[in-house]
This record gives structure tokens, C-alpha cells and sequence, in this order.
């Protein structure tokens, strides 16, 4: 073995074989201890042999002027010099801050050298004046060069959601889920219904109505005269029993209305001119009502109606605008939430070789190979990665509870406390997205186009309505009625009741209630005191009742009178009403005109705005598509370089500054790649709801509204 090796020198064997030089100079006044280990790796006979005169060199010339820099007197203790000070660098001993314990390694890092101590061994320089230096003993390591154990990985657990809950979730199920309880798309859809119900009940007007009205009406009426038919009471009593029905509908086309009744009526009287008592009466007919000028073309009950109707197309385009909407929102944060996730691994790996570094690092300042002050820098890059694992940790947390409160129902969904997990990956096509096309299909699918047009057709309903309003009414009125009537007949004087045609006296009856019975008594009792005869009373033949037969029965009568039509009514005639001023119809006419203009004027509005909106988007997506491909080749060159200075800092031709600084380069533009996909995922999902071609890129069917044309 060679002088002065610790070790055997002359194999330079092994992948990672550690040399170690120990050169001792001596003198009359002072001792210098140096210690050189050199961590190399496979090289060839040539290079080993060089590397170790160069380190040899460096050495000699290292002792050989700190030997001559020493006074000649020999003092009672040196220094203790550094042992992982690089050669002809004078640094001073690291210091540990008051009140500050060193950190005690747990385990030494095994198959590592440790540094040699020396029994001389000095204070440290640069302490405090009065402090006491603790003399390491010979046996004693020095805590700088020990290893430190690795800190532990921060914590990944985020509040309210479990670890063993997960939900995979791909971007067609978080759309299905938002389209199923998303609150705003459910009252978007309670939208589209209300306004169905209110059509349904605007067109309720066509709907036949039937009336029925039965009344029970007893009249005492005075009169002043016999021929009034009171006889000696001076008052007619009349009883009805009234039962009228109808049957009424509107036309849905031309303004006009039929009506059919049916009228039934049963009266008593007391009248003595009544020939039938108690009688009943029935009418059947139609009654119809045409408009020729107003209202003809559009009244008030189908301005109405049409009008409505749009509205229901409008809310249905409102609701297509909506999904659209909450679609879009659905992506962009499902692919915030993919971007958020990929972060956090990408910052997790990186802690992780940090992690790594950090452990050979301690090994390498346990061996002597390198300084402990190198340590400090590898703990604040540690400590950089783990603040931004943590801060990528609450971004996955903001972007996780987006796309919840999009999918789930409500707060007391379990889902609120599952993690979200995405299956589905960024797309990305490297064509270019073609403008005019995007520009065409939004003039043809955007809902607020679709709107513009719905309100200008609500505005020419109100014109025609208007101009309507302005003109005279005539209006066509037509009746036709065929009446039956029948009862029970009353027997007079020179009747004989039975019901059939018979012979009897021309006067006859109670005299107290019969004029002509009464004047047939006092004739006989003034011929009775002349001694006379009682005056003889003429037979005849009567009919019964006095009435005809056909009149005579009940109520069944007189639907078989109504049945032969020979009683009738028709009734035909116009109705002419023709304002003198009708100023309120010529100033709404007014006011709907001016309507139009202001929807032309919005309508150029909107579409100027959808071309910009367009235009954005489009040109969004593009920029995005070329981030990607910037992104890509930047990621490609830093993993290059990464690849390049972790082999020179494998050979010792690199600091761990450097190597820090191409790993965080390239965790930079995997970032950004990543980034930029998601951009332009998010882009064509922004393009996607410009050119509202949302739901169908994403297979979604919305079902036409009740009122939609």
C-alpha cells in the first residue's frame, strides 16, 4: 500500500470507488492535516491516472503553502482546519445560531466514509470572544458532517373529503350530472314549462263552454184593468220554472262565434185569458257572430296566443342558451380540475427528487465529499417544492368544488366528500381552426339570434293587432230558433171539459164565477116574477178547452211541437260600430312601429357582437394550438439539458444549484405543456359555445318546446 493512503490506492477499481489522500507535513512549529476524498466513477487507465496527479498536485501545493504561511513558534493547540473546505479556500468553521440544537441524525448513511478525526483538533474559528469551544474527542463525529434523516412528506389530506371515497368521473358523465342537478338548469327548465302552462291556458278561449241556468221565479203582478186578466182580484200570480242551456266556442281562425241554446220554460198563471194552465215552452236554435273588418283577421284573444307562443320558443332558446352555458362551465372546470391534478403529481415528483438529492447529498457530507454548507441549499429548495405541492394541493381543492357545485344536487350530496378522480385526457389536433366556417354555423345556431328574431315576430303580431284596432267594426249577427209549446187547457163557458170535441149549452157554469153564467141567472129570475119561461140556452158543439189539440199535453208535447219546426224564429242582421277619433289604437299602432326600429338596431347589434365573440375564440384556439407546440418543444430541449447536467454533476463537473435549476426548467415547461393543453381544450369549449355548437359535439338532444314552431 502506498505512504500516506488510508485506504488501498492502487486498484482505482469499483463504480464509485472513494480515494482518499491523507498528506501530513510536519515541521518544528506546527502540524497540517488534509484530508482529500474524491468520489469518481468508471473512467478509463489514462483518465484515472491523470485525475489522481492533478488531485496529488493540488494537494502538494496546497501544504506546501500553508506550511510556509506558518509562524515558526509552535503554539499549544492549531486550529482545526475544514475538512470539506476545498483546497486554498479559507472558510470559517459554520456556526450553529444561539439556542439552536443541532439536528441529531437517526442513522448514518451506510457505505459512506465517514471524515477522520484528529486528535489537535482546535475551537472553531470565528466564535464568539469568552465562548468556550467544546474539544471534540478523538472517538467524537463532528454533528456537521453527520447525515440528516429526511423530513417527512407534508401532509396531502385536504378537509371534508376522505381518502377511500374516490369518483371516477369522465368529462360525458360531469356533463350528464350538471344536465341532470344543476340548479340553474332546472330553473331554466321550470321556465320552459311555466310558459307551456300559460299557453295551454291562453288557448282554453277556443274551449266549448256550456251553460246551464235553471231558475224558479214567482211573480204577483197588480193590474189595473180586467182585460188585464186579474178578474176581481186586481193581480195576475205567475209561477216559472226556467231551465236554459247553451253551448259556446269560438272560431280559431276568422274572429267568429256560434252559440247553441236550449231553452225550456213551465209557467202557472192566474190570467184569465190564459187558455193553457200550467203550459210549457222550449226553443231551440244557433246563434252565430261574424266580424268582417275589425277583429277578423286577429282579435285580442289570438294576439294573445301568438304572442305566448313565441315567448315559449323564446324561453326554450333561453334554455338552450343556458345548458349551453353550464356545459361549457362543466368543461372548463373539468379540465381545471385535470390541470390542477397533473400539477400536483408533477410538483409531488419534484419533491421527491429533491427528496432524493437531499439524501445523497447528507451522504456526500457524511463521506467529506462535499461542504456542509451545501446542505442549507438543498433544504431551501426542499422547502420551495414542498410550499408549492401544498399550494397545488388547495388548487386541486377550489377546482374539485367548482365542478361540484355544477354536478351535484345539492350540499348534502355524499359526492361532497368523494374525491374527484377524471378519466378522460386533453385532446389535441394540430389543424387550424377554420374562421369562416365558425362564423356561419354561429349565425345559424345562436340562441340570442333566434330570440331577435322571435321578439321582431311578436312585433308584427302587435302591428297586425294594432292596424286591426284601427278599423270599424261590422260584424254579421245571425239567429235561428225553432220553438214548441203545450199544456193543459182551461174549460170556459160553452165548453164541456173531457178533453174531446162535444155538444153542450152555450152558457153554462158557476154563476158566481162566470160573468155570463151570472147575467143567464138574473134573465131567468126576471122571466120567473113576469111569470114567464126560463130562457131556453142553444147547444154547441165545442172543441176542448178552446185550444188547439196539438196544443194540449205536457211537456213531451212540446218537444214534438219543437221537433216539426212550424214554429220558428230567424234573425239576421250586421252590427256597425266606427269610433269617431280612436286614438288609442292608431298610437299604440304608433308605438309598436317604433318597436321595430329598435329591434332592427339590436338585432345589427348582436350581430356584431357574436362576430367578435367569434373571432376571440377562434383566435384563442389558435394561439392555444401554437403554446402546445411551443410548449412541447421546450419540453423536449429542458429534458436534454436535464439529462446533460445530471451526468456532469454525476462527475462532479456541476453544482447542485444547477441541477436545481434545470429540474425546476424542465418542471416549468411540463407545466406549461400541460397548461396549454388544457387551454386549448378550454378554448374549444369556449368556440364550441360561441358557435353554439355545443350540444352537438357533446350528443345532447333537447326536446322542442309545446309552443315552438
Amino acid at each position: 500500500m502506498p505512504s500516506g493512503c488510508v485506504s488501498p490506492c492502487s486498484p482505482w477499481r469499483g463504480h464509485d470507488d472513494l480515494v482518499s489522500i491523507m498528506l501530513k507535513v510536519k515541521g518544528s512549529t506546527m502540524s497540517l492535516i488534509f484530508e482529500a476524498r474524491l468520489s469518481v466513477k468508471r473512467w478509463s487507465s489514462r483518465s484515472r491516472a491523470s485525475r489522481a496527479s492533478s488531485v496529488l498536485a493540488s494537494v502538494l501545493l496546497v501544504a506546501a503553502t500553508v506550511s510556509a504561511q506558518t509562524p515558526t513558534p509552535r503554539t499549544p493547540s492549531s486550529p482545526q482546519t475544514d475538512p470539506t473546505r476545498p483546497p486554498s479556500v479559507e472558510r470559517p468553521t459554520p456556526q450553529i445560531p444561539p439556542g439552536t440544537a443541532p439536528a441529531q441524525p437517526s442513522t448514518p448513511a451506510p457505505a459512506i466514509l465517514q471524515p477522520s478525526t484528529h486528535a489537535n483538533a482546535a475551537p472553531v474559528q470565528g466564535s464568539p470572544p469568552g465562548t468556550a469551544t467544546q474539544q471534540p474527542d478523538e472517538g467524537t463525529p463532528n454533528p456537521l458532517l453527520q447525515a440528516r434523516p429526511l423530513p417527512p412528506l407534508p401532509s396531502m389530506t385536504r378537509l371534508g373529503v376522505s381518502a377511500d371515497q374516490t369518483l371516477a368521473l369522465s368529462l360525458n358523465e360531469a356533463v350528464r350530472r350538471a344536465l341532470e342537478n344543476n340548479t340553474d338548469i332546472e330553473v331554466a327548465r321550470e321556465e320552459v314549462r311555466f310558459a307551456e302552462t300559460v299557453l295551454r291556458s291562453l288557448e282554453g278561449v277556443y274551449d266549448p263552454v256550456f251553460v246551464a241556468t235553471p231558475q224558479f221565479n214567482s211573480r204577483v203582478t197588480p193590474v189595473a184593468s180586467t182585460l188585464g186578466g186579474s178578474g176581481s182580484s186586481g193581480t195576475v200570480n205567475t209561477t216559472d220554472i226556467n231551465y236554459d242551456s247553451s253551448l259556446t266556442r269560438q272560431f280559431k281562425k276568422g274572429g267568429g262565434q256560434y252559440e247553441f241554446f236550449f231553452n225550456n220554460t213551465r209557467e202557472t198563471t192566474s190570467s184569465t185569458f190564459s187558455s193553457l194552465n200550467p203550459f210549457y215552452s222550449s226553443s231551440l236554435g244557433v246563434r252565430f257572430t261574424q266580424p268582417l273588418m275589425r277583429n277578423r283577421e286577429i282579435d285580442l284573444s289570438r294576439r294573445t296566443i301568438r304572442i305566448q307562443q313565441r315567448l315559449v320558443a323564446q324561453t326554450d332558446a333561453d334554455f338552450r342558451r343556458r345548458t349551453i352555458d353550464v356545459i361549457t362551465s362543466v368543461q372548463v372546470a373539468y379540465w381545471d380540475l385535470v390541470l390542477a391534478l397533473r400539477d400536483q403529481q408533477n410538483r409531488l415528483a419534484n419533491l421527491k427528487l429533491t427528496r432524493e438529492l437531499h439524501r445523497q447529498n447528507e451522504a456526500r457530507i457524511a463521506a467529506g465529499s462535499v461542504a456542509p454548507f451545501e446542505r442549507a441549499e438543498v433544504q431551501t429548495e426542499l422547502a420551495n417544492r414542498e410550499s408549492e405541492l401544498l399550494e397545488s394541493s388547495q388548487n386541486v381543492t377550489i377546482a374539485e368544488n367548482n365542478l361540484k357545485q355544477l354536478i351535484l344536487h345539492d350540499s348534502l350530496a355524499p359526492e361532497w366528500s368523494a374525491q374527484l378522480t377524471p378519466t378522460d385526457e386533453p385532446v389535441f389536433d394540430e389543424t387550424p381552426v377554420s374562421l369562416a366556417d365558425a362564423l356561419t354555423e354561429a349565425r345559424a345556431n345562436r340562441p340570442e339570434l333566434k330570440r331577435l328574431g322571435l321578439q321582431k315576430e311578436i312585433n308584427d303580431i302587435d302591428l297586425q293587432y294594432f292596424k286591426s284596432q284601427a278599423r270599424p267594426r261590422l260584424d254579421i249577427e245571425a239567429v235561428v230558433a225553432t220553438t214548441g209549446l203545450a199544456g193543459s187547457p182551461i174549460v170556459a163557458t160553452g165548453t164541456v171539459p173531457g178533453g174531446q170535441a162535444q155538444t153542450g149549452p152555450l152558457i153554462g157554469g158557476n154563476a158566481n164565477t162566470n160573468p155570463s153564467a151570472f147575467l143567464l141567472q138574473q134573465i131567468n129570475d126576471l122571466r120567473q116574477r113576469q111569470g114567464l119561461p126560463a130562457a131556453t140556452v142553444p147547444q154547441i158543439t165545442s172543441q176542448a178547452g178552446g185550444v188547439p189539440a196539438r196544443l194540449a199535453g205536457g211537456y213531451f208535447q212540446t218537444l214534438r211541437n219543437l221537433s216539426t219546426l212550424k214554429t220558428r224564429n230567424i234573425v239576421v242582421g250586421v252590427r256597425l260600430e266606427l269610433p269617431l277619433h280612436n286614438r288609442a289604437a292608431k298610437e299604440q299602432l304608433a308605438g309598436a312601429q317604433i318597436r321595430r326600429t329598435q329591434l332592427e338596431t339590436t338585432v345589427r347589434g348582436q350581430d356584431q357582437a357574436i362576430e367578435a365573440e367569434v373571432r376571440n375564440a377562434a383566435q384563442t384556439v389558435e394561439i392555444a394550438r401554437q403554446r402546445v407546440l411551443a410548449a412541447r418543444s421546450a419540453r423536449e430541449s429542458a429534458e436534454l439539458q436535464l439529462q446533460g447536467e445530471r451526468r456532469l454533476y454525476e462527475f462532479g463537473h456541476s453544482t447542485t444549484f444547477l441541477l436545481f435549476q434545470r429540474q425546476n426548467q424542465l418542471a416549468g415547461t411540463l407545466n406549461q405543456q400541460l397548461r396549454a393543453v388544457t387551454d386549448y381544450n378550454k378554448a374549444l369549449a369556449v368556440l364550441q359555445r360561441a358557435t353554439s355548437t355545443t350540444l352537438k359535439a357533446n350528443n345532447v338532444t333537447v326536446e322542442r318546446a309545446a309552443g315552438e314552431r
